[in-house]
């Protein structure tokens, strides 16, 4: 998909699904994600890569007793498959990044013992500043996850995760500490020139794409060969 196809979906249609998207979001497939519901608030530098197979998706719900929130800060990374679901709020720093497949929900859904409707099943999630969530991870209601904290592949996490820590496991436990006086390059290094590097990615779109002719995509379609 061209350049200028792909940032004509995301200012005509991407964006319309936000009450507030910020400045210059790179989205790859942004007719793939699944974006419902209200009250989703996106920061600067969004890098949302999702595909028809395994989108992103960002839902809030609203009814009787919900009114669900979902802010997201800015140089955020969310990768093919994140999952954020909220009935009550979820807070997002920046510099967070989500790996594949991962989930986070802030309510069970249903109680145990009143299961035709989410009654008292909800409790905010706050993910601080520089959180990477790994893959296939799942973050659970009530949860606060601290500031430059990680949480391993695979992991459950159900109770709060402190500061400058790596946790893993089912339930997630502290496996590893990080020196906070360690230098630390975040995402938002790589906008510090934010114009520049904009430019600088739709050039290297251009260079990749270059051979992609309609010609091309026909010719896959009916005589593919190995190199497509």
């Amino acid at each position: 998909m061209s350049g200028l196809w792909n940032d004509f979906l995301v200012s005509h249609f991407f964006v319309k699904h936000f009450d507030c998207l910020g400045k210059h979001p790179m989205v790859v497939a942004p007719m793939s994600a699944e974006i419902f519901g209200r009250n989703i608030e996106v920061g600067d530098y969004l890098h949302l890569i999702s595909s028809k197979d395994n989108p992103v998706r960002l839902t809030t719900w609203s009814g009787k007793g919900m009114d669900g929130k979902i802010t997201v800060g800015s140089y955020c990374l969310m990768s093919p498959g994140t999952t954020i679901t909220a009935a009550d709020s979820i807070h997002i720093g920046d510099n967070c990044m989500f790996a594949a497949g991962c989930y986070i929900a802030d309510s069970d859904w249903h109680g145990i013992y009143n299961r035709l409707r989410p009654f008292r099943c909800t409790k905010p999630i706050v993910l601080k500043d520089n959180v990477w969530i790994g893959h296939g991870a799942k973050v659970c209601k009530g949860v606060t996850i601290g500031e430059n904290s990680v949480v391993a592949a695979g992991s459950v996490v159900v109770k709060d995760v402190p500061d400058n820590v790596v946790v893993g496991g089912n339930p997630a436990k502290v496996i590893k500490t990080i020196n906070p006086k360690r230098r630390m390059l975040k995402r938002q290094r790589l906008f510090e020139r934010g114009e520049f590097y904009a430019q600088n990615q739709k050039a290297l779109d251009r260079y990749v794409l270059s051979g992609n002719t309609w010609w091309d995509w026909l010719r896959s379609m009916v005589f593919p060969t190995r190199q497509d």
